[in-house]
């Protein structure tokens, strides 16, 4: 089978017993970094020495079907850096070839960068989305956080210290400069940090320089914030869960404040 094993984010205490263990036993490991996993294995004081094989965003693709034939024969460690691969990292295609093949997968759950952040940021953690790492390019970044402004859902997002200050920026001049927010900085590390404020404030902080690596947690746009057409859109999507339009059109106005009738209306003419 394969097993995806999370390992620490930063502080190697964090590593679960059934990951030492699975350590202890392994005879292959596919690895995100294979220097990263001999550390690992060194820092916890491991004697095994398994086979290390290079898995990464480069190769996944070309190597999936010779891992997952591996897997039919012994089973095989799989590892990211830090925190459980496939999150943001290097093991999807993996999985979804094993899948494809009917070889078993199964996790060792532990350490999440993700989680660790929602649950330290103090923001409503009852519903949220994962965005990952966001664009690069500005003109890009820009037009991924309009298409967001309207999500209710908290937003996790990962990001470079390079980029911190500008990514705040934008997410302040998409989502309002007074919407809560909180900058993780080097979580379970010795200088963890938890920088909570509006998007305004903690972009004016990080223009300082922020140094380590960085989760963004992000409020949730109040219900009321909802632009029209979102909220004709949130219609249709009760109605094609089986709400009659008129209840639907009801329900939606009295969560976004804009008129029943309007809404009814604009919806019907999409319907048709």
């Amino acid at each position: 089978m394969i097993i995806l094993a999370a390992t620490p984010i930063g502080n190697l205490g964090d590593a679960s017993r059934r990951l030492v263990e699975a350590l202890e036993n392994a005879t292959v490991v596919a690895a995100e970094d294979t220097r990263t996993t001999q550390r690992l294995l060194a820092g916890l004081g491991i004697a095994n020495r398994p086979r290390l094989l290079a898995l990464h965003d480069h190769n996944e693709k070309e190597r999936a079907a010779e891992l997952v034939e591996l897997a039919r024969e012994d089973d095989l460690l799989v590892l990211s850096d830090a925190g459980m691969p496939t999150v943001s990292d290097p093991g999807y295609g993996l999985v979804a070839a094993a899948a494809a093949a009917g070889v078993t997968v199964t996790a060792i759950p532990g350490p999440s960068a993700v989680v660790t952040a929602l649950a330290v940021a103090g923001l409503p953690t009852d519903r949220f989305a994962f965005e990952g790492f966001p664009r690069r390019k500005p003109g890009e970044r820009r037009r991924a956080f309009a298409d967001l402004a309207a999500e209710t859902r908290t937003l996790v997002f990962f990001e470079s210290p390079s980029r911190l200050a500008s990514t705040l920026d934008d997410l302040a001049s998409a989502f309002g400069a007074d919407r809560p927010a909180a900058v993780c900085r080097e979580l379970t590390k010795l200088h963890e940090e938890v920088r909570r404020g509006t998007l305004a404030e903690l972009a004016a902080w990080a223009a300082e320089g922020v140094r380590g690596e960085i989760a963004i947690v992000v409020g949730g746009a109040s219900a009321r914030e909802v632009a029209f057409p979102d909220a004709v859109t949130q219609v249709l999507e009760l109605v094609r869960d089986g709400a009659r339009l008129k209840e639907a059109a009801a329900e939606v106005a009295s969560l976004t404040g804009h008129s029943s009738r309007e809404l009814y209306q604009a919806a019907l003419a999409v319907k048709g």
